[in-house]
């Protein structure tokens, strides 16, 4: 089978190199998303960065989930982005 492949790629870059090089920056271009280290870090981001700003209400002591100044921390900690 390996054998086949190779006597393909063979045949292709002796007629057309162009078309090969640019079907292997084509497929190497879709690949390499997957495999990068920095999708892992953008998901992390994606996902600690909220959809809606927060905007600021009045806190009448009844509201325990809503703080009580916009900048008080609230949420998931975000001290991995400083070790990056």
């Amino acid at each position: 089978m390996s054998a086949g492949i190779g006597a393909f790629l063979r045949n292709a870059w002796n007629k057309e190199p162009v078309i090969v090089v640019s079907c292997g920056i084509g497929l190497l271009g879709a690949i390499l998303p997957f495999i990068s280290p920095l999708t892992k870090y953008t998901a992390m981001m994606n996902a600690a960065v909220p959809y809606t700003y927060p905007v600021p209400v009045r806190d009448d002591g009844n509201m325990p989930d809503i703080p009580a100044h916009p900048c008080d921390p609230q949420g998931r900690n975000l001290d991995w982005i400083k070790k990056l």
